[in-house]
């Protein structure tokens, strides 16, 4: 998990690792990476933020400080890379770096992520819309975090995938996640 300060919504995203779900979604759509050749591992130091295995076996990993104004910097100054570093690693931060496999069972809203990276079509804009609404239900108290997965796991259970081919098939796609997840929380419009 992270170790920085982080609004309401992505605290509760990365509680139930959602977010490393958004995550592999996003680098399958902006980097071409197959869904079965990307992986999610946990790291306590929370330094090394991407690692890229090569065919010959050899990696290659992004590391910083745990500082999200890193990222924004890069992406405001593509494709420069900035002289000042905003805070800085440093190499005695390196000594004990742990990666530790994912416990599904815990984390069960990330294999619907990865449930919905696989299948594809319509399946990731139905996840994104049931967390968001499971998420800000459990936000006002409305239901309990366990409840966020199993809202999110029935609205996955009764998608028929459908391939988003217009804006028009996204928002009825978003619509009808949404009407669904609220009235599985009893909240619906």
């Amino acid at each position: 998990h992270p170790v920085w300060k982080m609004g309401k919504k992505i605290t509760i995203d990365s509680a139930t690792l959602m977010n490393k779900g958004f995550e592999l979604i996003e680098a399958h759509w902006l980097f071409s990476i197959p869904p079965e050749n990307l992986d999610v591992f946990i790291h306590p130091q929370s330094v090394v933020h991407a690692i890229i295995e090569k065919k010959d076996g050899t990696m290659v990993a992004f590391l910083s400080t745990p500082d999200m104004r890193i990222p924004i910097q890069y992406a405001l100054l593509h494709p420069e890379t900035p002289d000042k570093p905003i805070s800085p690693l440093g190499i005695e931060k390196l000594k004990n770096l742990e990666f530790y496999p994912v416990d599904y069972e815990k984390f069960p809203c990330l294999s619907l992520a990865i449930f919905a990276l696989r299948e594809g079509g319509s399946f990731p804009t139905v996840l994104a819309v049931a967390n968001e609404v499971a998420v800000s239900k459990f936000l006002k108290g409305e239901i309990k975090f366990f409840e966020i997965f199993k809202v999110i796991e029935k609205v996955i259970n009764e998608h028929k995938k459908l391939e988003l081919n217009s804006l028009d098939d996204l928002i009825m796609i978003k619509e009808w996640a949404e009407k669904r997840a609220l009235e599985i929380v009893g909240g619906g419009k």
